[in-house]
């Protein structure tokens, strides 16, 4: 009876999956299984007779098991073909929303990531070939010098939308990306002709666009996962290769070549990546400076002011990684807290100090080449949010997100100290807490957050004062040295 009655329902089903429709069959499905119950009892009514001929040695209570047991059966069945309806249902659904994430292969599935890698590979090959070429830049010059628009303004030429069309359909399909309506709309803006733009600014505004696809492709060969981020070591194998195409990088030795790269990567990730993600997005590197200061190099010469002023050039990371080991007495390639005392100005406060060990990344109560760096570029950054967001976490003794008038105490008997060790007059603390709340204006009066210390555009002097003497000094006595130097410069005119 248990086994037609199976049947008959396994009919049923597949009659009403003809019939009707996938949300009413599984209506139909749930108004079968609420008579769970009833099956049961009709079961064993129709059930217990043969049973206990066929079982005659059984007890009532194993008798009673096999009936659960096909009870059990039958329920399984019912609820699995209402799962399978449901998933088929389900399926039917991605006929109208389309997927829209795809799983990373993993580790251990090298096809997978092979196929992944080389699909990448020839996607960016695919967009190289779409770029411009040297050749092709110099014909759209030839182009936009042929049609330009008279008269000429002084020296410089001009193109009215007229003749900007007509170059676009002169020079081929693969130019109207860069040739577009837009793009005379924007440049006209700033332009100081009516209705024309200036040829040059828009031959310069085609290489610009180019070279940063240019750059962007070369940057995504290095992005392994395609994600549009890359990580430290993504970036340093980057740099690494661009180091052969530097001219102002040949008188490099090799053996520092490791120490260039650390010094280039860190400023990249200390200003791009504050938070400490350990990767930095390619839209970022692409929109800030950095990466024109970098690819400055390719130039034959470069004047020594500049290279001096370019974190990125031979002088300037030769002199970070020279005052490094200047530092490192002992020559254990760390630096103690003792040792870094002696940076800068040497006056860097030792209650500074402790906290600066207390908070980075230490070996042994050691500091490394890599977190000196971002030390270096904090304190030679003060003004910029980044090294605000590095300071602040090592002034917030209390990890409260928040400074008090406890914790500005904390850092100035640092200054008092040396105050004292410098026989000066001594400074009230009231006096230089209330400046500070004055010079920041929290919007609450008791406490200052990092928001507002970039807000109020004196973050640099509020730090300085907290952790280094020299500033201090130079800060309480600005009005005398402002005198000093309009007296010193009228001298000089007489």
């Amino acid at each position: 009876m248990l086994f037609l009655f199976s049947v008959l329902f396994k009919n049923k089903v597949n009659i009403l999956v003809a019939t009707f429709s996938i949300p009413k069959i599984i209506q139909m499905i749930s108004n079968m299984l609420s008579f769970r119950e009833r099956l049961l009892k009709n079961l064993e009514k129709v059930e217990d007779s043969n049973i206990r001929q066929l079982n005659p040695d059984k007890t009532d209570d194993e008798i009673e098991d096999v009936l659960f047991q096909r009870y059990q059966n039958e329920i399984n069945s019912i609820g699995k073909l209402k799962r399978s309806i449901e998933k088929s249902h389900q399926s039917a659904s991605y006929r109208f929303i389309p997927q829209f994430h795809f799983e990373l292969p993993r580790n251990t599935d090298g096809l997978a990531q092979k196929l992944r890698e080389e699909a990448r590979t020839l996607f960016l090959q695919k967009r190289s070939k779409e770029l411009l070429d040297n050749n092709e830049l110099k014909m759209l010059w030839s182009l936009l010098e042929k049609h330009h628009s008279p008269p000429l303004m002084g020296e410089e030429q001009y193109i009215n939308y007229e003749n900007y069309c007509k170059v676009a359909t002169i020079a081929g399909e693969k130019f109207k990306r860069y040739l577009t309506a837009s793009t005379f709309a924007r440049l006209l803006v700033s332009s100081s002709y009516p209705g024309k733009i200036s040829v040059m600014s828009l031959f310069n505004y085609a290489m610009r666009k180019v070279w940063l696809q240019q750059t962007r492709i070369g940057l995504s060969l290095y992005d392994y996962t395609g994600q549009g981020y890359l990580h430290e070591s993504d970036l340093e194998s980057y740099i690494l290769e661009l180091i052969p195409t530097f001219p102002q990088l040949e008188g490099l030795e090799k053996s520092f070549h490791s120490f260039y790269v650390c010094t280039t990567v860190r400023k990249f990730f200390f200003f791009l990546d504050p938070l400490r993600t350990g990767r930095i997005r390619i839209r970022d590197i692409l929109t800030c400076s950095f990466l024109d200061d970098l690819l400055e190099l390719r130039d034959e010469e470069i004047p020594k002011d500049a290279q001096e002023m370019n974190w990125f050039s031979a002088p300037s990371a030769l002199s970070v990684y020279g005052h490094y080991l200047n530092l490192d007495k002992d020559h254990n390639g760390m630096l103690s807290k003792k040792e870094l005392i002696g940076y800068g100005s040497g006056t860097l406060t030792p209650i500074f100090l402790d906290r600066v060990f207390a908070e980075c990344l230490t070996y042994d109560g050691e500091m490394d080449y890599k977190t000196y760096l971002d030390f270096v570029l904090a304190l030679e950054n003060r003004s910029e949010p980044q090294s605000l967001h590095y300071l602040f976490r090592i002034l917030d003794v209390e990890h409260k997100g928040y400074l008090t008038a406890f914790t500005l105490n904390y850092f100035f008997k640092g200054i008092q100290d040396e105050i004292s060790a410098h026989r000066a007059e001594p400074v009230n603390f009231a006096d230089v807490k209330d400046e500070i709340f004055d010079m920041v204006k929290p919007a609450d009066p008791s406490r200052i957050t990092l928001k507002d210390l970039i807000n109020s555009g004196h973050g640099e002097t509020v730090v300085s004062i907290l952790i280094e003497f020299h500033k201090f000094w130079a800060y309480e006595n600005r009005e005398v040295m402002v005198t000093d130097t309009q007296t010193s410069e009228e001298t000089h005119n007489l």
